[in-house]
């Protein structure tokens, strides 16, 4: 028994898409080793990267838009945008540790200097894909695809991408350095003076 017609381009579309997406992850994760020089750095960025997949998925059914190769461009698209704004939070928190600064305030502080331009990048994405996603004519279908996976899984991930980076940064940092558990330190107790005997 064996799928024919659009079942079988379906199956074939789908191992091809999983095959790409595992080398995308392993090509990203050595670029960015490289470019941090550190081995755990690029997993605290890339660990966002598969959380937008349910997003964009999520918004291909309620769209009701099929999975065909305009998709899974705009899927592609979506991995490097997210990946863009986990580098642009990690790198000013290493360049604020390279600084001095503690790593918790690093990365508030990091977050706060990089929510401006990462809203505006996705902003200006969502804006630009709107014509594309309303477009008509000839081919307008195959790209509105790629457009509408692009808009709802961008502006789905966003908050998550943005709370994600952050704690997994904390994380593996701790892992790096072998502190698997962080205690709590213990509030110091006022000294009583001494009871008569």
């Amino acid at each position: 028994m064996a799928f024919t017609g659009r079942a079988k381009t379906l199956q074939e579309t789908t191992q091809n898409f999983l095959l790409a997406f595992g080398l995308a992850m392993v090509f990203m994760y050595m670029i960015l080793a490289a470019q941090f020089e550190n081995f755990i750095h690029p997993i605290s960025i890339l660990l966002a990267v598969p959380l937008s997949l349910p997003f964009a998925l999520v918004t291909m059914i309620l769209l009701n838009e099929p999975l065909n190769i305009y998709a899974i461009f705009g899927l592609f698209m979506l991995f490097g945008i997210v990946k863009k704004n986990g580098i642009l939070q990690v790198d000013y928190t290493n360049t604020l540790r390279a600084r001095g600064m503690e790593r918790e305030p690093a990365i508030l502080e990091a977050n706060r200097a990089r929510l401006r331009p990462i809203l505006m990048t996705t902003l200006m994405l969502v804006a630009s894909m709107i014509p594309i996603a309303l477009g008509q004519g000839p081919g307008a279908a195959g790209r509105a695809s790629m457009a509408k996976v692009i808009i709802g899984g961008q502006m789905l991930c966003l908050l998550l991408s943005l709370l994600v980076t952050p704690v997994s940064y904390a994380i593996f940092d701790d892992w790096s350095h072998l502190r698997f558990f962080r205690r709590r330190p213990q509030p110091k107790l006022p000294a009583t003076a001494a009871e008569p005997a």
